[in-house]
């Protein structure tokens, strides 16, 4: 093939990155750097040099939706030099004349993924994908072709890509670099002042400094998680024999069902569980709860789980009654005051911080939605992977609070009846 010249420039701090022999990279940077440019054009410049077979490539956003608002165009723009190169424009793929190929996928339609093959692959912005998409499907497709795997992103906490970058520290496997705005040099200096006036702290110090112990901006429930772990509420928590075990759902249609497990020890809520899946029909959850070998109490299900399905004529809830799963249902509730109510609940709970990692990251994660044209949160969640783990644990915190009141008007009656039979005379 001719010498092709790609329309980049590689800026200075991006060339040890493109000069790397590592097969695993971590890149942390600050907005605006120009971390994806870089590493879209790594991609093309790999796909042309590569001489395996039907090469592929990917690039990986957090949603089908960005990687075409982010990278799409940055690809076409990249590839326009090479002869005989074919855009499709219905799945997001530039195919080379070498016959290799680079795709651009969500993570949140992972599932997609499963059995590919891999040659590289780059994942854009890893702090909001679904923690499983990488170990459970992206990983193993590199494997029989010994592909190569970038992370890149901005800090959203400590989630899996902050463990992602403390993995890297000390490995020579690994090329990392992280690039804040106040040493990288990549931003004018009145720009950055300018940025820090209209951002918090704490926002600035995550966007622009890189910080991972910054709380997650517009997050529901980072700073009480925060507050959690440094009070030592998120560790190990054994199970407590004798103690029924409570559990809250979220029943997914066509998508996950999320399903924590509670103990209530006193004044304490111990979460010692969490368990998510897709795809999955109502015995797989039940079998699911049995093989845990907990002793169970209540069951929380959302109010939708006595909607009847068309097919059966038949409820969610009465399904899972005859699995042995007895359900109380929960009424439906403005979601300001189920946030309200795991807010207030929180305070009062220890993780088992193994058994709920995935659970716990989704709750660290839940946050406002963001208007990207307004470049405002909006007065809603962001719904995202992280939604059924938030909205089983509102489960819970709403029918958990309902069935410890104490019913007022079994109490009333049992006055009356007390005084009827004269328990109260002297």
């Amino acid at each position: 093939m001719p010498e092709i010249v790609l329309d980049y420039i590689a800026r200075p701090q991006f060339e040890p990155f493109h000069m790397r022999a590592a097969r695993w990279s971590c890149i942390v940077a600050h907005r605006r750097a120009g971390k994806t440019l870089a590493c879209v054009a790594d991609l093309v410049d790999a796909a042309l040099r590569c001489d395996k077979e039907a090469a592929r490539f990917a690039y990986v956003a957090p949603t089908f939706g960005q990687a075409k608002d982010i990278a799409w165009g940055y690809l076409k723009r990249l590839t326009a030099p090479i002869p005989g190169v074919e855009h499709r424009e219905s799945d997001l793929a530039s195919v080379l004349p070498n016959g290799a190929r680079i795709r651009l996928y969500g993570a949140d339609a992972y599932d997609r993924m499963r059995g590919i093959y891999l040659d590289g692959v780059v994942l854009d912005e890893v702090a909001d994908f679904d923690p499983r998409a990488w170990p459970e499907v992206i990983r193993p497709a590199l494997a029989d072709r010994q592909g190569w795997g970038v992370f890149i992103g901005t800090p959203k906490g400590r989630n899996a890509f902050w463990d992602i970058w403390n993995a890297a520290q000390g490995d020579a496997d690994w090329f990392k670099m992280m690039l804040r705005a106040s040493e990288s040099g990549l931003l004018p200096h009145d720009e950055l002042v300018s940025i820090q006036k209209l951002l918090s702290p704490e926002a600035y110090n995550q966007e622009m400094e890189c910080s991972f112990d910054a709380a997650v901006v517009g997050s529901y429930y980072g700073r009480l998680l925060d507050e959690a772990q440094e009070a030592g509420r998120i560790g190990v928590v054994p199970v407590e024999r004798g103690v029924a075990v409570h559990t809250a759902w979220d029943l997914g249609i066509g998508d996950s069902t999320a399903i924590w497990f509670f103990q209530a020890v006193g004044r304490e809520i111990r979460v010692i569980d969490y368990h998510e899946a897709s795809g999955e029909a109502l015995d797989h959850y039940a079998k699911v709860l049995q093989s845990r070998g907990y002793v169970y109490g209540e069951h929380y299900l959302p109010h939708d789980a006595e909607a009847r399905e068309l097919g059966t004529g038949t409820t969610r809830l009465e399904t899972l009654g005859k699995l042995g799963v007895r359900g109380r249902v929960v009424p439906a509730q403005a979601k300001d005051d189920s946030i309200n109510a795991v807010r207030m609940l929180i305070p009062r709970c220890w993780f088992d911080a193994e058994r709920c990692r995935i659970g716990l990251e989704a709750l660290r994660l839940y946050r406002r939605d963001f208007d990207e044209r307004l470049k405002t949160f909006r007065d809603r969640p962001r719904h995202d992977w992280t939604s059924h783990a938030a909205d089983a644990f509102a489960q819970f915190a709403i029918g958990h609070r309902e069935h410890a009141a104490p019913d007022m008007a079994a109490v009333r009656a049992r006055l009356r009846q007390g005084r009827s039979s004269g328990w109260m005379a002297a």
